[in-house]
């Protein structure tokens, strides 16, 4: 049984295993708080960062996007229609597209911000950057996370999916962000209905299922967090 190293709310982490769920790769999860620098963990992923996963066959894969990639060459042919990564290379570029737009944009400019104030602060000790949360910080993720939301409902309102007529790695990878916005009560669901709608069909699917346990200790989770008609 694959391991992945995780932290519940690290959406990187979350995008991984939607896709291991949506595949129905049984995985074994141990959680891992990054922010402590363990030298067991930093010998698996120098950088420090979650996810890790490791392989049956003991092959270590760190970071969302190698991670994602390993996944579909060692998996995404025997799923079939139900591959994740189009074979179709122009569809495939835009998934890639919107898979980094969401990895590396979204994070950057909401749930980077969001999470670390709020839930990794929270439990890491002084000397590991700890503390109360910078509440400028969390105000200017707020504002930014909006646009975002409008342009998930314009891909939604002229595609089925975010990247085409399937679901893809890019609806993972967006609704693992957006998801953890929405646990810390800062989904702006009012911005756009088409975006609404969107991460309701997303979250409906079994795959997602698992996230919705998912608790940090201490905090409840957002008045939508859990409601799949909301």
């Amino acid at each position: 049984m694959p391991t992945l190293i995780h932290h519940p709310l690290c959406p990187h982490s979350r995008f991984i295993r939607l896709i291991l769920n949506e595949y129905g790769v049984e995985t074994r999860l141990i959680e891992e708080r990054a922010s402590e620098r363990r030298p067991e963990f930093l010998r698996l992923n120098p950088a420090g960062r979650t996810p890790v996963l490791i392989d049956d066959d003991g092959l270590v894969v760190a970071g969302a996007s190698v991670i994602a990639e390993y996944i579909d060459e060692t998996r995404g042919a025997a799923a079939g229609s139900g591959r994740l990564m189009p074979l179709d290379l122009a569809e495939r570029v835009e998934t890639r597209r919107l898979v980094e737009w969401f990895n590396v944009k979204f994070f950057d400019e909401v749930s980077n911000w969001l999470v670390n104030e709020k839930v990794y602060k929270r439990y890491a000790s002084a000397e590991n950057g700890g503390g109360a949360p910078d509440m400028d910080v969390v105000r200017v993720a707020r504002a930014n996370v909006k646009p975002h939301m409008r342009y998930v409902g314009y891909l939604t309102g002229i595609r089925k999916w975010l990247a085409g007529d399937r679901l893809s790695y890019a609806d993972f990878a967006a609704a693992a962000h957006i998801s953890c916005a929405d646990y810390l009560g800062d989904a702006p669901w009012d911005e756009d209905e088409s975006a609404k709608h969107w991460y309701q069909r997303v979250k409906s699917r079994p795959a997602f299922r698992p996230l919705l346990a998912d608790r940090a200790p201490g905090m409840t989770p957002g008045r939508y967090y859990a409601e799949l008609d909301f």
